[in-house]
């Protein structure tokens, strides 16, 4: 069963950040750039205060007619005290588990209180496909003989 720590350290634990008061769409340029659905929102103090994404911005902006430049990011982030996290000993069953029953696409890694990555679905849902795809090669190679 793979846990986060192998998930992070395959795809490594590059994690991207903006400050609270940092603007919308100096968020999303960030999110554009690097190819990535969220991003961590870290004060001043080096903690995380919550996270901001995709989703936030479709519901919390462009729903509501909201301008991007003009609005910060506290004000429509997700505040660390709704964030859903994980451990890096999470396996990627669990994972799958909250996302599904929280309806969420990212999830950051807290080792203690150190922010130490961010999984996604897609992190997980590919985990969780090799692991399959394995599982299955051992066993045809079982059923034709390929141990005998």
């Amino acid at each position: 069963m793979k846990t986060v720590k192998q998930i992070l350290e395959e795809k490594g634990n590059k994690v991207w950040s903006v400050s609270p008061k940092a603007t919308v769409f100096d968020a999303l340029k960030i999110m554009g750039e690097q190819g990535i659905g969220s991003v961590m929102v870290i004060g001043e103090d080096g903690k995380a205060k919550g996270i901001l994404t995709e989703r936030d911005y479709a519901r919390k902006v462009i729903l509501i007619g909201k301008a991007s430049q003009a609005t910060a990011v506290k004000d429509i982030m997700t505040p660390f005290k709704k964030l859903h996290t994980v451990k890096p000993e999470t396996s990627a069953e669990e994972c799958m588990v909250i996302m599904t029953g929280k309806h969420i696409r990212h999830l950051p890694v807290f080792d203690g209180q150190a922010l130490v990555g961010i999984v996604s679905i897609g992190d997980v849902v590919k985990a969780i496909i090799s692991e399959q795809e394995s599982l299955l090669s051992q066993l045809s190679d079982f059923v034709v003989g390929k141990y005998a």
